[in-house]
């Protein structure tokens, strides 16, 4: 690549705490090497449309501690189809993009990868609260929501143990229960439900009456909303039963996404966006960074899409053992 070129940044797909710091990052670090950067609001449709501001220094300044993302960001379907993408790279080459860093979760990445098969030079940053992204130990953004559901689940056991009430506590999750799962070990809970293991209602209620028979006050579980157990069926479920404890359910949905990135997503997020810029002024492309052990790694977005991010059952095994 030239020494002088212009990169594109765009967030694309469900928000995620630490997405400001990312972009942060990849524009100071930019501007640091005297190239140009273009923000594209509103993802792959901004992309498609034209939505392209130039961004200086002052456009990131105090940003740093703000949650979802000042690029804003959408889905797009006009861009899931080869013509999409065909009208896409016109879009860049008109504003004369050299290269783009995309920063999103799984879909995200796909996207990156069908601009790369197409000749563009891309690198990913991983952005996604489930922490379904195969290729990097953690996602920026997990940590944030973490630390969120743990904060809501804390004061609901204040109220559980007042009332000897089971709670139910949906968390996000779609096709992960990494969210349920640590929750569950850092929460304290007696259950956790998650995608990758299948469990009745009937045998969440089993283990809910085994603690209140072992004389807990409280119960807490935590529903993955992929789980294929709804958190309304399962609240009735165990009332049906009369297990011993009354039940009452909390969904957190969006509130997850929310909210002021913890410091470890802000330093997460600074060091994948350094690191995306100086692969690409090292000619590098094609790449996902990712954090392997404590250094910043690169993935191909070919694997990175080809693969699908498991939960440790480990860490599934540990709640378990823990709630006794």
């Amino acid at each position: 690549m030239s020494e002088k070129f212009t990169i594109g940044v765009l967030t694309s797909g469900g928000d995620a705490p630490g997405m400001n710091a990312a972009i942060r990052a990849v524009v100071r670090t930019a501007l640091a090497n005297d190239l140009n950067v273009i923000g594209v609001m509103h993802g792959y449709e901004g992309l498609l449309n034209g939505e392209f501001k130039p961004m200086g220094p002052r456009d990131v300044g105090g940003i740093l501690q703000r949650g979802g993302t000042v690029l804003l960001t959408s889905r797009s379907k006009r861009f899931q189809e080869p013509a999409g993408q065909r009208d896409a790279i016109r879009k860049m080459n008109e504003a004369g993009m050299d290269a783009l860093i995309v920063i999103g979760g799984e879909g995200s990445m796909n996207g990156a990868h069908a601009l790369s098969q197409q000749g563009i030079k891309v690198i990913g940053i991983p952005g996604s609260i489930d922490n379904d992204i195969w290729g990097t130990n953690i996602a920026i953004g997990t940590d944030t929501a973490m630390n969120t559901i743990m904060e809501a689940v804390d004061k609901l056991r204040d109220t559980a143990s007042s009332h000897q009430r089971a709670f139910l506590v949906e968390t996000m999750g779609r096709n992960s229960g990494y969210l349920a799962v640590m929750a569950a070990i850092v929460c304290g809970a007696e259950v956790a439900l998650i995608p990758e293991v299948p469990i009745t209602a009937d045998e969440v209620a089993a283990t809910v009456e085994d603690a209140y028979k072992r004389g807990k006050n409280h119960a807490i579980i935590i529903n993955a909303e992929g789980s294929g157990i709804r958190t309304t069926d399962l609240a009735q479920r165990i009332d049906d039963l009369d297990v011993g404890f009354k039940t009452r359910m909390t969904i957190l949905g969006h509130i997850q996404r929310g909210g002021s990135p913890t410091a470890y997503d802000r330093l997460l997020a600074s060091r994948m966006g350094v690191k995306a810029v100086e692969a690409l002024i090292e000619g590098k492309h094609g790449l996902m960074t990712g954090l392997k052990g404590k250094g910043i790694d690169f993935i191909p977005l070919g694997d990175v899409i080809s693969n699908k991010r498991k939960v440790n059952m480990e860490y599934f095994h540990m709640a378990k053992v823990l709630a006794r």
